[in-house]
């Protein structure tokens, strides 16, 4: 099936395999993406009345289907309506949460090539209209997942931007994230991290007040 932008660019989906890892936290795991370990983790925060969120939809703009048989109709193309924005949205102790989740194979950095121009525009929005956005990123080839605040991202983003290094390295990301231990309910406990991450930003800006 063919899948095309608005703009009418054909889309490539992601090099990076997401079902395909090197590190297995248990036999129940095996197999499982990011998408859906963050699913599972939805869910066990919908049930216990944690949070509501969910995977945003994309609406496609089907616009050629074949009919091998009576009962059967196969997409062969289509189009992105809009431009993706972020993977997952929703609502947490009355604070709006807007994330994208990536993953990537290296041992060593975090491509940003792997975020759209479009993508920060929209997290920035979002933050500047108070709500919490954040990157989830995973290191599938050392089995790490790291909760990156966009406050911090968008140092790194803005680097990029004025030439710099296009790529935050895992150094920096120990550095400016959280890390996430995978569990078992919930699998990644990423509202953890995000507490944890508001708190720090919050003690932050108040050291910045006693010292202006």
């Amino acid at each position: 099936m063919t899948i095309r932008y608005p703009n009418g660019r054909k889309y490539q989906p992601s090099t990076q395999p997401t079902g395909q890892r090197k590190v297995n936290h248990s036999f129940g795991n095996r197999g499982k993406t990011l998408e859906d370990e963050l699913n599972e983790t939805n869910d066990y925060y919908l049930s216990q009345g944690i949070a509501v969120i969910h995977k945003k939809p994309v609406p496609i703009q089907v616009v050629n289907v074949n009919y091998p048989a009576r009962s059967a109709a196969v997409i062969t193309e289509a189009y992105f309506r809009t431009p993706s924005t972020t993977d997952y949205n929703g609502v947490w102790e009355g604070k709006h949460l807007d994330f994208e989740a990536k993953e990537t194979k290296s041992l060593t950095s975090f491509p940003l090539q792997n975020i759209h121009d479009h993508q920060v525009e929209h997290m920035e929005n979002v933050h500047n209209q108070g709500g919490i956005a954040f990157l989830l990123v995973y290191f599938s080839s050392l089995d790490r997942y790291f909760v990156v605040p966009y406050e911090y991202f968008k140092e790194k983003w803005e680097r990029k931007i004025a030439g710099g290094r296009k790529s935050i390295t895992l150094g920096e990301m120990e550095e400016i994230s959280i890390e996430i231990p995978a569990g078992f309910h919930p699998r990644l406990d990423y509202l953890k991290a995000v507490r944890i991450l508001l708190d720090r930003i919050q003690k932050e800006a108040t050291e910045r007040q006693e010292i202006e």
